[in-house]
């Protein structure tokens, strides 16, 4: 039996209609982050998707040294906290260590595990430990089934509030391939299952000191996953993605994104039929 995880003013899961988890990739400004939570509130809103914004504080693993990171923690949660307050959504932010876990949970409702971290222990129990909704995003490197072990750890630590994300495999080099199969698989241990549209077109490393990606076949998966079943949807959007400071060849455009979310729940609707 599929469990329902409940973030206040909506369920994911069950027979809840998908769910939208998006933002820029990292947090380049205030503004930005405001702007882009406030544009993607309204289309969602208008077509009866629940939204949890996402942005990252820290991308802890950047291609190159060089590469922006984030504003770090405490700028970060402010800037979170503010679009909280202001666009009045759930928020979801990557967590790279114990101590970050516990900070976060004070401000965002969702705590996400990147998938290179999917298996450490101390961070997996010290995000359960926080009572808030665990994402943890299925390693690049692992099988689906693999991802019950993930499960096992988060529940026997006290957690039951639990989201597994698809986000692609390791395929040759600087290339991901998507298992749909991944999805009723990782479905089957009881918890929603969210599509990542966006990470599993990355090209890891791809453009030589940073990840490359492609764009074009966001849709294609996006939609192929929505015919396949799963609970909601991951998507970095970006007003500018050839100038974003992360991961912008593989990010939705925002004016791309009501048409796309038009599409993907059409495919919905009828796989549900």
């Amino acid at each position: 039996m599929l469990h329902e995880i409940d973030l206040g003013s909506f369920q994911v899961g069950g027979a809840h209609p998908p769910c939208l988890i998006a933002g820029p990739c990292v947090i380049e400004s205030e503004d930005l982050a405001l702007k882009t939570a406030e544009r993607i509130a309204e289309i969602t809103k208008a077509l009866g998707i629940a939204y949890i914004f996402k942005s990252s504080y820290d991308k802890a693993n950047r291609t190159s040294i060089a590469s922006f990171r984030g504003p770090g923690l405490t700028k970060g949660l402010a800037v979170l906290r503010k679009v909280k307050e202001q666009v009045g959504v759930p928020l979801l932010t990557d967590v790279h260590t114990v101590e970050d876990a516990q900070e976060a949970a004070t401000i965002v409702d969702v705590l996400q595990i990147p998938a290179f971290l999917c298996r450490q222990t101390d961070l997996l129990v010290a995000a359960a430990k926080t009572g808030r909704v665990v994402n943890v995003k299925k390693g690049q490197f692992l099988a689906p089934w693999e991802m019950a072990n993930v499960v096992t750890k988060l529940e026997e630590s006290g957690n039951r509030r639990i989201l597994l994300t698809e986000r692609g495999s390791s395929f040759g080099y600087n290339n991901l391939v998507v298992d749909m199969r991944a999805l009723p698989i990782m479905r089957g241990f009881g918890y929603p299952v969210i599509f990542d549209a966006t990470h599993s077109v990355q090209l890891p490393g791809g453009g030589g000191t940073k990840s490359s990606g492609q764009r074009e076949f966001v849709a294609p998966l996006a939609c192929a996953a929505a015919g396949a079943g799963c609970d909601g949807f991951f998507m970095e959007v970006h007003p500018n993605p050839d100038a974003a400071l992360s991961d912008g060849p593989n990010m939705v455009p925002l004016h791309d994104l009501k048409s796309l979310l038009e599409r993907i729940l059409r495919i919905c609707h009828a796989a549900k039929q």
